[in-house]
C-alpha cells in the first residue's frame, strides 16, 4: 500500500479523492467507485501501488496509437480496478475487480525501477499504462513515467478521460501520448453504460490537448447505443472543432461482451456512417479498427500517397522521410522516431 495522492481530509476522519472526476467523498474503512483507494483512519490509501495484474510487450499500433512511434512496442502494464463500469468492458476480469480485504488484492509485486528495467531489456520505445484505467494507478504510475522519461522512453496512457485537472497537472510532465476513449456522446449513454458524465469526459480530453500531450481518439460503435448520426456526429465535430483536424478518430466494431451478450456486432454500414461524419467534420485521419481489411493504413492529408502501411494493428511499412511524406514534403502531425 502506499498513501495516495491528490485527496482532502474532511470532518469525521472522511476523504475526498481528488484523482478522478468522480470526487468520491470516501467514510473510514470505506473504499471509492475505483474499489482500490481505501479511507484508513482518515487518510486515503492506494491499495495497487506496485502489483502486476498484466504485463506485455505490444505493437505500440495496438493501444490503438497510429501517430506515435510506429513499428516499435510498448512495455504494457496494468493493475486491478477501474473508475468506469462498463458494461461492455473487454476487460472485465481485471478491471472490474471485486474488492476482497487489502491483503488479497491481485498482482506481483514490481517496482517502478523493475518495470523500466524491464522495458528497456524487451527493446521497447515506451510504456503505455493500459488494460484497465491507468488514472486508479496514478501514484505507480507517477513514479513509473518519471524513470521511465530519464531513461529515454515515452510514456502512453490508455484511457477513459476522468482524470481530475489536478492531477493531470502533475502526471503531464512525463506523460508523451495518450489514446482516449470518447464512447458516445450522450449524458444518457454515459451515465447507463459507463457510470460517468460526457461533460467531465470532454472537459478531461481538452485538458489533456491544452498541456500538449499528443491525443488519438477511439470510439467503439455499439448497435442501439451511440450508432446514431447524431452521436457521430457529434463526436466526429468535438474532435475537428476542438482539439484539431489533424487528432486521429479510430471507429472501432463491437462485438457482444460482459454484460452486452444481447447486442449484436457492429453493422459495417455503421462503421462507414462514422467514417462519413468524421469526413463531413474535416478529420483528416480516420482508421476503422476490430474488422477484417479495415481501414487503418495513414495517408498523406496534402496528396493522398499511403505513407504508412498497416495490417492487424502490425506496421507494414514506413515511408516518412523525416517525418514527411516522400511524395509531397507535407510534414506528418504525431511523435515520429
Amino acid at each position: 500500500m502506499r498513501e495516495a495522492l491528490f485527496y482532502e481530509k474532511l470532518p469525521h476522519d472522511a476523504v475526498r479523492c481528488d484523482l478522478c472526476r468522480h470526487r468520491c467523498r470516501i467514510a473510514p474503512g470505506m473504499r471509492g467507485i475505483c474499489r482500490v483507494r481505501e479511507n484508513r483512519s482518515g487518510r486515503l490509501m492506494s491499495l495497487v501501488y506496485g502489483r502486476i495484474v498484466a504485463d506485455h510487450v505490444d505493437p505500440v499500433e495496438k493501444k490503438p496509437l497510429f501517430h506515435v512511434l510506429p513499428g516499435t512496442t510498448s512495455y504494457s502494464i496494468a493493475t486491478v480496478g477501474c473508475n468506469f463500469h462498463c458494461l461492455h468492458c473487454q476487460n472485465h476480469s481485471i478491471a472490474q475487480y471485486e474488492p476482497g480485504p487489502a491483503s488479497e488484492v491481485p498482482g506481483q509485486p514490481r517496482t517502478p525501477e523493475q518495470i523500466v528495467e524491464q522495458a528497456v531489456r524487451n527493446g521497447c520505445r515506451s510504456i503505455s499504462y493500459t488494460y484497465t484505467e491507468p488514472t486508479i494507478f496514478c501514484e505507480y504510475a507517477l513514479d513509473c513515467a518519471r524513470l521511465a522519461s530519464a531513461a529515454g522512453l515515452k510514456n502512453i496512457f490508455v484511457t477513459n478521460g476522468y482524470i481530475t485537472t489536478q492531477a493531470l497537472d502533475a502526471l503531464a510532465p512525463f506523460v508523451d501520448a495518450a489514446n482516449i476513449d470518447l464512447k458516445g456522446f450522450t449524458n444518457d449513454f454515459y451515465q447507463r453504460v459507463a457510470g460517468a458524465r460526457l461533460d467531465e469526459v470532454l472537459a478531461c480530453i481538452r485538458d489533456y490537448r491544452r498541456h500538449g500531450i499528443w491525443i488519438e481518439i477511439t470510439t467503439l460503435v455499439i448497435p442501439g447505443e451511440n450508432d446514431t448520426d447524431e452521436q457521430l456526429n457529434g463526436i466526429a465535430r468535438f474532435i475537428a472543432d476542438e482539439l484539431g483536424r489533424d487528432v486521429p478518430w479510430h471507429v472501432s466494431r463491437f462485438f457482444p461482451q460482459y454484460r452486452m451478450t444481447e447486442r449484436e456486432a457492429t453493422p459495417h454500414a455503421s462503421l462507414a456512417r462514422a467514417v462519413e461524419a468524421g469526413h463531413r467534420a474535416g478529420l483528416l485521419f480516420l482508421y476503422v479498427g476490430n474488422v477484417a481489411g479495415g481501414c487503418e493504413s495513414t495517408k498523406c492529408p496534402a496528396c493522398g500517397a499511403t505513407v504508412i502501411k498497416r495490417a492487424g494493428f502490425q506496421m507494414i511499412d514506413n515511408r516518412l522521410v523525416e517525418n514527411a511524406c516522400p511524395e509531397c514534403a507535407a510534414e506528418l502531425p504525431g511523435i515520429f522516431i
